[in-house]
């Protein structure tokens, strides 16, 4: 998709960030009626648009009057658990005056990993959507952990897209987009990189880390979400979205931000095991196997592994990685860790032999797995 082909996209994911909401800890008002001015705008013009915002936190430790976002866990939940309330409810009045209704959404990774409750929230979603609803989607924080927690709401948009199957990102936060190095404060801003066709090593090094005490996302997580994003088939645009009409300028079609072109839609249950997924366990492969893989689109046989790391049930998500522990891919296995440890390296003829049953020669299928690392350029 280009950036005049932008205008044409119907399904839009929006993701705002906390920076955009919130000033050294206090609420700008203003900023939530600017985007609820133009989300109006776009959906009055035939858009349907999903809204992913931050803010929770910042607008719960106002509300408790911290100068912070909270000190440990706990306290950052309770603010999340004041704020979730306060921030819808201050979506839901500045949509009130465009007669749109509001409806929030809070996710977690646990939650999405589950493949019937990833279908649910898209059910949910595709409802909302067809009713004319403003949904605002939100990372679950009160319940959230680090361990289950998307960790910002960059990767949470990257996973909305593939859950509605939205045809454009557009991530506003509060830089230009992406530059060509990274930027020294009191120094000249370096080159906007207009356009990325490939997330290079160089590029992934000229972003930084998060920028404000409120906000947990930095660039190079917005570098992760539109990897993740073209991948379903999303262009992407990150862009400076603390100018009042950032969000109509992109939809427009002007040239805003920093514009990651779409490439070929990935079937969304792979979407689903490349990105929202949480790996179980690893299994290293022979350069044999990480070829078939990579190059022939093949099934994983238990003759291509050579180590079997972690403890996994049937039909859990695993990491198949390289000599060097780099992933190649992951998917579905059709066999415990266990089971694969007893047969890993033996031909597909030798497991019923060896384990008194077999589930299939594939350890892992073809149509349960999922290539995450880009093949060598010839």
């Amino acid at each position: 998709m280009s950036r005049e082909a932008v205008r044409q996209a119907r399904r839009v994911v929006v993701k705002v960030g906390s920076s955009l909401l919130t000033r050294d800890g206090a609420l700008r008002r203003t900023a939530f009626g600017n985007i609820a001015n133009q989300v109006a705008e776009g959906m009055a013009a035939g858009r349907e648009i999903v809204l992913v915002s931050s803010g929770a936190i910042a607008v719960g430790s106002h509300t408790l009057g911290w100068s912070h976002p909270g000190r440990s866990i706990p306290e950052k939940q309770a603010a999340a658990a004041v704020g979730q309330v306060g921030l819808v409810e201050i979506y839901r009045r500045r949509f009130a005056r465009h007669k749109r209704e509001v409806a929030q959404i809070l996710l977690t990774r646990a939650g999405l990993q589950d493949r019937e409750r990833f279908l649910n929230a898209r059910h949910t979603l595709q409802t909302l959507i067809e009713l004319g609803v403003v949904p605002i989607v939100n990372e679950n924080d009160t319940v959230s952990t680090e361990e289950i927690r998307f960790g910002d709401n960059d990767n949470l948009s990257a996973t909305v897209v593939n859950l509605v199957g939205a045809e454009l990102l557009v991530i506003l936060t509060d830089v230009e987009g992406i530059y060509a190095t990274p930027p020294q404060r009191g120094r000249r801003k370096p080159p906007l990189l207009p356009v990325i066709e490939e997330i290079t090593p160089e590029i992934a090094a000229a972003v930084g880390g998060a920028g404000t005490a409120f906000g947990r996302g930095g660039m190079s997580t917005k570098l992760a979400a539109a990897a993740a994003a073209v991948r379903g088939g999303a262009a992407t645009i990150v862009c400076d979205g603390r100018r009042r009409d950032t969000l109509s300028r992109v939809l427009r079609g002007e040239t805003v931000g920093t514009f990651f072109p779409t490439r070929e839609r990935m079937a969304s249950r792979k979407h689903w095991l490349a990105f929202t997924t949480r790996s179980r366990g690893e299994l290293c492969l022979d350069a044999g196997a990480v070829r078939a893989l990579m190059d022939g689109g093949r099934s994983l046989l238990p003759a291509g592994i050579r180590e079997v790391r972690g403890e996994f049930g049937m039909g859990e998500v695993v990491c198949c990685v390289d000599a060097d522990g780099q992933e190649i891919a992951r998917g579905l296995s059709a066999y415990s860790s266990e089971a694969i440890a007893r047969i890993a390296g033996l031909s597909t003829g030798k497991i019923g032999e060896v384990l008194g049953y077999s589930n299939g020669d594939a350890v892992i299928h073809r149509d349960d797995l999922v290539v995450t690392r880009e093949p060598p350029k010839s």
